[in-house]
């Protein structure tokens, strides 16, 4: 019988190149991913909610893809490798399902990859999990972060406007919002903390632009679901950091607005509804977390002007709480309209860290 050592050289190529490509799917409830933030793990899927929230593998091999798909909104993400962020791959998700393709070619070795959510909370993202190319092997995950860093805010510190081009219009647009290099997120990689971002553009204590406040939201898994309880338990931030009433400063002056209405009928709240409404708000947060040191900021939009009496109702209501880990600090109006870009963020990060610098031992 003749042999065709040709065809089976062929097949023995085919089937190492088959080998070579084979898929491995990292299902999400895995547990050698690494989550930040508040999600909603299952087998099949896990949600991200929250501006700033991550998935994480460490893995040895040369390739992987991630699997996901957004409604609401269309959301994007970075991809960050080996912890390079200088120049991190950027992909967009909505509501067909999508198999991303992050690297093919790595360099042999042990590698990190880093999901990031750079979106508003409008959005909601569901992570179907990793594919690993060829012979990629999941490891042990490597994140050693021991610190813990909580904010409640609103578009500023949800990253609204950060990526709108020199001249461009602040329009609120998916692809303007980057969490990942507000003040937020800055602090937060400077102490090397894990960060838990709960924050959305529009939010206020009293009032929003839309029908939801934080007082009603900061305790949720998924902003919208009132029945979407988050375990407090899960996560205990050394350090709670709330920056919140630029949204509320302008509302409260707008009679005629739906939201106004809603919250204050045809009157505008007292100062003192204000203050005990900021002051009942920190004391929800403190309920939770008895031993953080809970800094109660305002800024870097008008809310802070020369002026404006905002920065005197916080300070009122911590002076109010008498607690000696409860602080206030303003961050000074940046004297511009539009909201803060990443000069401006990173200004209020170098503040934010010389203020915990001096002020909290952790």
């Amino acid at each position: 019988m003749m042999i065709n050592f040709k065809k089976i050289q062929v097949l023995v190529l085919f089937a190492f190149i088959s080998y070579s490509y084979a898929q491995q799917f990292v299902r999400p409830d895995n547990s050698r991913i690494n989550y930040t933030g508040r999600v909603d793990v299952t087998a099949d899927s896990t949600m991200f909610y929250w501006p700033g929230t991550t998935a994480g593998i460490t893995f040895k091999g040369s390739g992987v893809s991630v699997k996901m798909k957004s409604f609401k909104e269309k959301a994007f993400f970075y991809a960050i490798i080996d912890k390079d962020d200088k120049k991190p791959f950027k992909f967009e998700t909505d509501n067909t399902l999508r198999t991303i393709n992050i690297a093919r070619d790595l360099g042999p070795g042990i590698h990190t990859l880093e999901i990031y959510k750079l979106s508003n909370s409008t959005s909601v993202n569901v992570f179907y999990g990793f594919e690993l190319y060829g012979q990629t092997k999941l490891l042990k995950n490597t994140d050693n972060r021991t610190r813990k860093i909580e904010f409640y805010g609103n578009s500023i510190t949800a990253g609204h406007g950060v990526d709108v081009p020199e001249g461009g219009r602040d329009s609120g647009m998916p692809e303007d919002f980057n969490n990942y290099y507000t003040y937020a997120a800055l602090t937060a990689r400077h102490y090397n903390a894990k960060p838990f971002i709960i924050a959305r553009s529009g939010i206020g204590i009293t009032v929003s632009w839309f029908p939801e406040i934080m007082p009603e939201t900061y305790d949720r898994t998924a902003p919208l679901d009132p029945l979407s309880k988050w375990d407090f338990t899960k996560y205990t931030p050394d350090i709670v950091v709330i920056n919140l009433f630029q949204n509320d400063s302008w509302i409260v002056n707008r009679p005629e607005h739906e939201q106004f209405k809603r919250r204050f009928g045809t009157e505008k709240p007292s100062e003192a509804f204000i203050i005990q409404s900021y002051a009942d708000f920190v004391r929800s947060v403190r309920s939770k977390y008895p031993s953080a040191s809970i800094i109660c900021a305002l800024g870097n939009m008008d809310a802070t002007r020369s002026g404006s009496e905002w920065p005197g109702y916080i300070q009122k209501a911590v002076d109010q709480l008498n607690d000696k880990k409860i602080y206030t600090l303003v961050f000074p109006y940046k004297e511009r309209g539009n909201h803060p870009n990443r000069k401006e963020q990173e200004a209020m990060s170098k503040q934010l860290i010389e203020f915990i610098d001096r002020n909290i031992k952790w």
